[in-house]
């Protein structure tokens, strides 16, 4: 159980990003919130390559690339088509077919330039997933992925009995990954019903496919969470970094988001195209 003090610093910490994060997307030029996401992407970037082993100075270099490739993808794609859905579909791949079969394998023996290079790709789609999106389906995407994590982590506790990845996150269990997905499509039946934000993209036999893609969604962002998990078991760290209080660091908040983003924008982009 966290302590009563390092509970309020958690709170406080999470209330003053969701204000920052507000204010950021629904009252700035997009073009400023596209800036602003680069250089967190940097700061993420930069701790991703720490986990992978690097020193300070290559970290750095590797935060500083991050941020250029998600410029570059961001600044230079159209805002719609084929090609930005291709760059998108290969963060899709990665998260769904590449990151299980490298948690199987142990992401504890794999070289740290490969790890770098993937983390790199995966923070610069991630980015452009999230200037894909408009800000009400930025925030319906960030609303589910907050909702699992807190539900899994509300769940687990109350519930856990058997533990999901043992070797790699053992404080994870199944009983919160149900409540994770419980909650999560309680919420998206929420967003689909008449007067929501998705009721135009959801009704007769699209329900089903609806129900299939929001617990999709919910998987990869477990995905992404032991992803990094792994990463920090490799480093021998408990949080990526130290610059959110109660928090630990950037990659801790965002590790869900990294598969959820571009899965959630293909999938919101074929909706609207299909409405």
């Amino acid at each position: 159980m966290r302590s009563p003090e390092g509970l309020a610093r958690r709170v406080f910490t999470a209330a003053a990003l969701l204000g920052a994060f507000l204010a950021t997307l629904l009252l700035l030029d997009s073009r400023v919130f596209a800036t602003l996401l680069g250089a967190v992407l940097g700061l993420a970037a930069h701790e991703w390559a720490r986990l992978a082993g690097f020193g300070q100075r290559a970290a750095i270099a590797w935060a500083l690339g991050s941020a250029a490739l998600y410029g570059l993808l961001a600044w230079n794609l159209p805002p719609s088509g084929a090609a930005r859905d291709t760059v998108l579909g290969l963060g899709v791949v990665f998260w769904l077919l590449v990151a299980p079969s490298w948690l199987r394998a142990g992401v504890t023996r794999s070289p740290r330039f490969l790890l770098a290079v993937a983390g790199s790709g995966a923070l610069a789609i991630a980015g452009l997933a999230a200037v894909s999106l408009s800000p009400a389906q930025l925030l319906l995407v960030l609303g589910l992925v907050w909702i699992a994590d807190t539900a899994a982590y509300f769940a687990g506790n109350a519930f856990g009995r058997r533990r999901l990845a043992p070797t790699i996150s053992p404080g994870k269990t199944w009983e919160g990954a149900a409540g994770a997905l419980a909650a999560t499509l309680a919420y998206a039946i929420l967003c689909a019903m008449p007067g929501a934000p998705l009721a135009p993209y959801v009704h007769g036999a699209a329900w089903a496919g609806y129900v299939g893609a929001v617990a999709l969604l919910c998987g990869v962002s477990i995905v992404g969470d032991l992803f990094e998990s792994a990463l920090k078991r490799r480093a021998g760290v408990k949080d990526s970094g130290t610059l959110l209080p109660g928090h630990g660091g950037i990659l801790d908040r965002v590790d869900s988001l990294m598969p959820t983003l571009p899965i959630a924008a293909l999938l919101l982009h074929w909706a609207t195209r299909s409405a």
